[in-house]
């Protein structure tokens, strides 16, 4: 039986898009794509939610791999704001499951940086029996040891868990790590999934 709703936040109940905030900061054109290649799609943004490393260890990393766009990089660490939006549906959605007695939770690659600057976004954060971002930690999805650090922070059953996650890989491992995993694509075919595994989401 399933007893606890676990949630992925960016694209689940958040919407996270690093190609509006580059557009939300008019950075464009040849600019848009080195700035993208330095951030958000290099290695080093993994490492952000790892947060192994300094805040100012991983700009520097940001503007090493792009050093002619110093400018634009410190613009985007400054805004990451802009690249998180809450859904509309997300507080009542977390609020609901509550309401019929499951227990709600977070599994999310989450910079403290991120946290820091989104905190406004992530109204549904108060109404979870639990969190674990990655900042937290020192680890990410779809490592094993995250979801193992999950169960065992929160005395959590895997079989009475469900996890749902914007990305397959991470949904993968957590299958792997014995809890049932949804492939979120949106939310009427997530509620559709959990049903089918027995959750009441009416």
């Amino acid at each position: 039986m399933i007893r606890n709703i676990v949630f992925d936040v960016g694209n689940v109940l958040v919407e996270y898009s690093w190609e509006r905030m580059l557009q939300a900061l008019h950075i464009t054109g040849e600019a848009y794509d080195a700035v993208a290649k330095a951030t958000a799609l290099s290695p080093m943004w993994n490492e952000l939610d790892r947060s192994l490393l300094s805040d100012e260890e991983i700009l520097e990393g940001f503007i090493k791999n792009a050093p002619e766009y110093e400018k634009e990089i410190r613009l985007v660490w400054d805004n990451i704001s802009e690249s998180v939006h809450c859904y509309d549906y997300s507080v009542e959605w977390v609020q609901k499951f509550k309401k019929k007695g499951y227990q709600t939770y977070i599994l999310s690659n989450y910079s403290k940086h991120g946290y820091e600057l989104t905190r406004q976004e992530l109204p549904f954060v108060e109404d979870m029996d639990g969190v674990l971002f990655s900042y937290e930690v020192k680890l990410v999805k779809p490592e094993p040891e995250i979801y193992q650090t999950l169960l065992n922070k929160f005395q959590l059953k895997p079989e009475e868990c469900v996890f749902m996650d914007d990305n397959e890989k991470n949904v993968i491992a957590a299958r792997e790590a014995g809890i049932h995993a949804i492939h979120f694509k949106n939310k009427e075919q997530a509620e559709a999934e959990l049903e089918a595994l027995g959750v009441r989401c009416k």
